[in-house]
């Protein structure tokens, strides 16, 4: 994903961990004060860096899971095991902490507000972050179809059944469970196939648009099936990560 050099979002700055809240056993979100924030687009995403009291630096990137608001913004941290900053963000960090983060970044995988288009959001794991802020910033007909491997490691669960239902005009959420289902839940586990995606994705006679976000081989497979499902590629906007150390 190319990245342009605007002015300021290179430049590290301070962040302040105002809250944190817990998601799963293993995932957080951080609510992050940023002195002269200004917002981002949802999809966009900011780099956080961790400095040890020997110098040593890391730092890794996560997507913006917030909507767009002045001076502050969230992120969604699922640790990796033996990782070199997400444990931290994930176990130890505390309001009151300071970090660093450059940003927002990113130009492609973004929901900008004055796309009047129908949006089907196709969330793989961790994936689902940068989609939330496309929910929580929506004021467009918008499907969120969220694959998990079970209930207990969704992220967002309390707040995605709080939205109101499309039938009020509000968010069509939709799961697939692929390794544990809930009790009573129609269909065994299993992963994301065609029938179901031709069941969430909006018809292809409209002009909509899908953002596919997880692992590299979920997002590679779902954006293939929207393309055997007849939709156009253009309207096709994929975020994939793998292995990055944590």
């Amino acid at each position: 994903m190319a990245r342009a050099a605007v002015p300021g979002r290179l430049t590290w700055q301070p962040a302040i961990v105002a809250a944190t809240r817990a998601e799963t056993a293993t995932a957080r979100t951080l609510v992050l004060d940023v002195d002269g924030w200004t917002g981002h687009v949802p999809g966009q995403h900011i780099d956080v860096r961790l400095t040890a009291p020997d110098g040593y630096t890391a730092h890794r990137s996560y997507s913006i899971s917030s909507a767009p608001a002045p001076g502050r913004l969230e992120v969604t941290i699922q640790a990796v095991v033996d990782g070199e900053v997400s444990p931290y963000l994930v176990d130890v960090a505390e309001p009151g902490d300071q970090l660093e983060i450059r940003g927002p970044l990113g130009g492609w995988f973004v929901r900008r507000p004055a796309d009047p288009r129908p949006a089907l959001l196709i969330g793989g794991g961790s994936g689902v972050a940068p989609l939330m802020s496309m929910v929580r910033a929506a004021t467009y007909p918008t499907r969120l179809l969220y694959s998990t491997r079970s209930p207990s490691e969704a992220l967002y669960t309390a707040e995605l059944a709080s939205v109101p239902a499309a039938d009020d005009g509000g968010l069509d959420v939709r799961y697939v469970y692929t390794r544990v289902a809930p009790p009573g839940w129609p269909t065994p586990p299993g992963r994301l196939d065609a029938a179901t995606l031709a069941r969430a994705a909006w018809p292809r006679d409209v002009d909509a648009v899908a953002f596919v976000c997880g692992p590299t081989g979920f997002v590679e497979a779902v954006a293939d099936l929207l393309v055997d499902l007849g939709h156009d590629p253009a309207n096709i906007r994929t975020e994939r990560f793998g292995p990055t150390g944590g």
